[in-house]
């Protein structure tokens, strides 16, 4: 059985949409109102944005050292190569490869046999021309004596005295000859001209040797004190000349492996001449090397100090940012909030950078955590180690 739908005339149309319209209107006005009571209280139970955790630093004033930075190569102070004087097989080595040395230290021998024989004849040849050259000048004073009565003719005398000069020469050649093979037998010790270490041994026993020739015997280096070379630009020149009149300049340095570990040294060599090819002129430095760390042939990182700039206002590195409108720090305020500040800098020398304008000593920087950053951002601070 179907419902029938009310019959409406044209007055009762006009006074159920009269009494229908205030009924919707308060129904939305009740809704709207819980909607906006609802967004208040999501609002007031947004927490607030927390502090950023951030690495900070205090900016201060010190004396800062101005230096040139260079790559060097170690050089050793007094490089010998040994070669034989002599001609013979060498019997005995008497060291071993990379052993230190000392300077007349015993190292190679050479057969001596031969020169000893070569001495002893020419001892002989000696005492064989003395006593001809004693009988040339008996016979000389002889006839001097017989010349003087008359006896002989002065042409025979002058004969005599002539030949008795020409013993004398004889002797003096064989004496020369005696201390030349004196010569090649000490040339059969060969030993170290100076303190040092060996290197590679090139002849071993058995093999004959010649007179300067090659393969050389032994490299011996000497690696204490010991020469670190490098080049700076010209431009530089001026200013190392400079300073390097008032006293010993001070050169440090450093393996790259081994960055913490430094040796230090004077400068004690500046070239006469630049080099036009590359506009740098060659500088060396001498350092005791007393622990041996710098090896010939080795490439260091060279720091030459000039002069020292005092009272330098100096923050880290990494706290140094840069923008198109150029370099800036974040500084801490006292209520934690960071100000994006402006800066001027300078040199950076072992890891700091002096701040020429922008910042105040005892201010504190932010040096980690910047990306996340913006001026006036809360912050929580943390010195760094």
């Amino acid at each position: 059985m179907t419902a029938e739908r009310p019959t409406f005339f044209c007055n009762d149309r006009r006074r159920y949409a009269a009494v229908r319209r205030p009924a919707l209107a308060a129904v939305g006005v009740g809704l709207a109102a819980l909607l906006f009571a609802g967004c208040g209280k999501q609002q007031a139970a947004a927490p607030a944005a927390p502090a950023v955790p951030v690495v900070v630093a205090k900016a201060v004033e010190k004396d800062v050292p101005v230096e040139l930075r260079a790559i060097g190569n170690v050089e050793a102070l007094a490089s010998v190569s040994l070669k034989a004087q002599v001609t013979g097989p060498v019997l005995t080595v008497h060291f071993q490869e990379g052993q230190d040395v000392r300077k007349g230290d015993l190292l190679f021998e050479i057969d001596k046999r031969p020169f000893e024989v070569a001495l002893k004849q020419s001892q002989a040849d000696l005492a064989r021309d003395q006593a001809k050259a004693q009988n040339a000048r008996v016979l000389a004073e002889r006839y001097q004596n017989l010349f003087e009565q008359g006896i002989v003719p002065k042409l025979q005398y002058d004969t005599q005295r002539a030949d008795a000069e020409a013993q004398e020469a004889v002797v003096q050649a064989d004496r020369a000859a005696i201390e030349s093979a004196r010569l090649n037998l000490q040339y059969c010790e060969i030993r170290s001209p100076i303190n040092g270490r060996t290197g590679s041994v090139l002849v071993r026993p058995g093999n004959l040797t010649k007179a300067n020739d090659v393969p050389i015997l032994v490299t011996i280096n000497q690696i204490t004190p010991i020469y670190v070379t490098f080049a700076i630009p010209e431009q530089n020149l001026a200013e190392v000349k400079r300073y390097n009149a008032g006293g010993k300049m001070r050169v440090t340095a450093m393996i790259p492996e081994q960055l913490n570990v430094a040796e230090q040294g004077t400068l004690s060599f500046v070239d006469n001449v630049v080099d036009y090819t590359t506009g740098t002129i060659r500088l060396k430095a001498t350092f005791g090397n007393t622990q041996r760390r710098l090896w010939p042939g080795q490439f260091v990182t060279v720091v030459l100090t000039l002069t020292t700039q005092p009272h330098a206002l100096v923050v880290p590195s990494q706290a140094i940012s840069t923008s198109q409108s150029g370099s800036f720090v974040f500084v801490v305020r006292p209520d934690n909030t960071a100000e994006m500040r402006n800066v001027t800098v300078g040199r950076t020398v072992g890891g700091e950078t002096i701040v020429e304008k922008g910042l105040q000593a005892g201010e504190t920087v932010v040096t980690d955590g910047q990306l996340r950053l913006l001026n006036g951002s809360h912050v929580a601070p943390k010195s760094g180690s």
